[in-house]
């Protein structure tokens, strides 16, 4: 089993700048994709940004030059640094590990933009 654990949400004005970490712990042997999702309440998750063991990224349209991730391989952790939030930035993130052919999620993070 596999133990995924988000830190880092918060609230912060609009313009401002938030980082979420994951931590992932427990039966790990090779991780493949690392990435963020976020869902509002009685809407789908989707995704935010992921990257790959090899360094390939991905991100939603709508945050494309705002968010940045990253991973620490040494340390199963990946980070998303959010800069110039929004007020629809504002929903919970999930912390998503797959580890083929095993999916993992974190318990989620609330990130809150005011106007």
């Amino acid at each position: 089993q596999v133990k995924v654990v988000e830190s880092g949400g918060g609230s912060v004005q609009a313009g401002g700048s938030l980082r979420l970490s994951c931590a992932a712990s427990g039966n790990i042997f090779s991780i493949n994709v690392m990435g963020w999702y976020r869902q509002a309440p009685g809407k789908q998750r989707a995704l935010v940004a992921a990257m790959t063991s090899g360094g390939s990224t991905n991100y939603a349209d709508s945050v494309k030059g705002r968010f940045t991730i990253s991973r620490d391989n040494a340390k199963n952790t990946v980070y998303l640094q959010m800069n110039s939030l929004k007020p629809e930035d504002t929903d919970v993130y999930y912390c998503n590990i797959v580890q083929d052919p095993w999916s993992y999620w974190g318990q989620g993070t609330q990130v809150t933009v005011s106007s």
